[in-house]
C-alpha cells in the first residue's frame, strides 16, 4: 500500500521554497532528511500525503520546481519513482 509522497530536489533553497509553496495551496509537505536509500545533493526531501498528489503536480510542473524527483513511499519503506 502507498501512504506519502517523496520529493528530491537538488538544492536545499528548492526544497525550502517549495514546502512555503505547498503549504500555501493547502498541501501539508514536510522537510526530512533524504533517505539513505535514495540520494540527493542537499540531503533534504519533501514529504506529503499522496492524497494531495495532484496539487503537488501543479506546483511541481511550475518552471522553478521543474528539476525534481517524485516517489511513493510504500508500506515496508520501499520507493517507486514517479517522475
Amino acid at each position: 500500500m502507498v501512504r506519502d509522497g517523496l520529493i528530491i530536489f537538488n538544492s536545499v533553497h528548492k526544497v525550502m521554497s517549495a514546502e512555503k509553496y505547498l503549504k500555501s495551496c493547502g498541501v501539508n509537505a514536510k522537510v526530512m532528511p533524504v533517505p539513505r536509500q535514495l540520494s540527493s545533493d542537499c540531503g533534504l526531501a519533501l514529504v506529503f500525503p499522496l492524497a494531495e498528489l495532484e496539487v503537488t503536480r501543479t506546483v511541481l510542473d511550475e518552471p522553478e520546481y521543474s528539476e525534481h524527483s517524485l516517489y511513493a513511499l510504500k508500506d515496508g519503506g520501499e520507493y517507486t519513482l514517479l517522475s
